[in-house]
């Protein structure tokens, strides 16, 4: 199920729209970086594509880290 999210992300609120197991892995991520989920997304933010837009950077990131395990 795809669900909102509104998150603060460099001191201006924004809203994302994700599938529960992307957010669950985000967290996972987070936890496993010893970061805030709201500082993982602003990293992720900063070295997205400009053209790509934030709730697939964000797809792609725990794509990414999945297959690096």
């Amino acid at each position: 199920m795809i669900r909102k999210h509104s998150i603060t992300l460099h001191g201006h609120r924004t809203s994302l729209s994700l599938e529960d197991a992307f957010w669950s892995e985000l967290k996972s991520i987070a936890d496993a970086r010893h970061i805030s989920i709201a500082a993982l997304i602003a990293e992720i933010d900063d070295a997205r594509e400009t053209e790509s837009n934030l709730s697939s950077a964000l797809r792609i990131h725990v794509l990414n880290w999945l297959k690096a395990r």
